[in-house]
């Protein structure tokens, strides 16, 4: 039997009279993709920031596992160590190398100790293929390269849930159908949940378990993707 780790219920969010999304329902399982695919505006994006708590819903409940991270007083900070998330443009710290980027949430947020941080950012760059880039900086990467070391930033400190927004939107064709397949290779072998958007049909039905389509702020249909594409 899937056990459900992440439930919302009945969530809504406004920004004065304009309505994002109202009334959500959305389970998701332990170690599943799912995909929220919809057209842009729909409320996607906004929907893994108010998972991530980066922004309050207005109304409704968003449990991960039993706790309930929506009800007043939860620790945002903790939360998050549970919940990572990549942003579609990377947000990398320019100042920083890969390898900095990487193992800086282990030394500012979990007080870990500069050698043990290192270690287990190599290893984690060394597991998205970018041991031998560990030491130079975001304006030296590729596009594909800053993607992957986002993605060991997120993974490096285990979170449950990964919040993917249109990681690969900024890459070209070849190189992100080549990073769907990398991705999902990934997901299956840390057996991290992944809530992953987009808007692109393919990356959907490469990248799914399950499906959840979105529009005008409302899911209409969560399935598997050859239901959704029968």
């Amino acid at each position: 039997m899937p056990k459900p780790i992440l439930t919302i219920k009945n969530l809504t969010k406004t920004y004065g009279q304009n309505v994002i999304f109202q009334h959500l329902d959305l389970t998701v399982n332990e170690g599943d993709t799912i995909v929220i695919i919809g057209p842009s505006g729909t409320g996607k994006s906004t929907l893994l920031r108010c998972i991530n708590l980066l922004t309050r819903p207005n109304e409704g409940q968003i449990w991960l596992d039993d706790l309930e991270i929506t009800a007043k007083g939860t620790d945002e900070d903790k939360v998050r160590q549970h919940i990572g998330m990549v942003f579609q443009n990377f947000l990398l710290f320019n100042h920083l190398t890969a390898l900095g980027n990487v193992k800086l949430g282990l030394t500012r947020v979990k007080h870990m100790s500069d050698e043990a941080a290192t270690e287990k950012a190599v290893r984690e760059l060394s597991r998205v293929g970018l041991a031998d880039r560990a030491n130079h900086y975001p304006g030296q990467l590729s596009g594909g390269q800053k993607q992957r070391v986002a993605l060991a930033r997120a993974l490096v400190n285990a979170p449950s849930v990964l919040l993917l927004d249109e990681p690969l939107g900024a890459l070209d064709l070849k190189l992100r159908r080549a990073m769907q397949l990398e991705l999902k290779a990934l997901q299956q072998q840390v057996g991290i949940t992944f809530v992953y958007v987009t808007h692109d049909q393919e990356e959907a039905l490469t990248m799914s378990d399950r499906i959840a389509v979105m529009s005008n702020g409302r899911i209409l249909q969560v399935d598997t993707p050859m239901m959704i594409y029968e």
